[in-house]
């Protein structure tokens, strides 16, 4: 079921929000990697907030999927602060690691390999990648 408007509002303020806050605490940078926000979703009732991660070079995402889990309600709090005058209630937030980043690193690699050993077939069998034109 697609979003309402307000559901990508509130979803937009929160993303923003949160965003500010990861900033501002020094959650954007761990350990060498960087985390940003890439999306968030609400429920119809907008009392849910689906925050998704994206962990770029963190060395144990769980862990640290964990660890920011556990600080849920922290950040609950510091954006309750933030909403007060926009929001009846503060939404709930549910953390997930967004592998969007990785799963396209992947693909690369994949099509790299691809193009690779096509490339070292065509050079050994003195083949060319262009189409033959048959023309009868």
């Amino acid at each position: 079921m697609e979003e309402s408007k307000r559901q990508k509002q509130v979803g937009k303020l929160v993303m923003e929000e949160l965003s500010d806050i990861f900033q501002r605490e020094g959650y954007n940078v761990k350990d060498g990697g960087m985390i940003s926000i890439s999306k968030v979703t609400m429920t119809p009732d907008l009392l849910e907030a689906r925050v998704y991660l994206s962990l770029f070079q963190i060395k144990e995402p769980s862990e640290f999927l964990k660890h920011i889990k556990e600080k849920g309600w922290e950040f609950r709090k510091m954006l309750g602060a933030r909403l007060k005058n926009q929001l009846r209630r503060v939404p709930e937030l549910h953390f997930f690691n967004d592998d969007t980043l990785d799963y396209v690193f992947k693909m690369e690699g994949l099509f790299k390999q691809i193009n690779e050993e096509r490339s070292a077939r065509e050079s050994q069998s003195g083949q060319s990648t262009e189409p033959a034109n048959d023309t009868e």
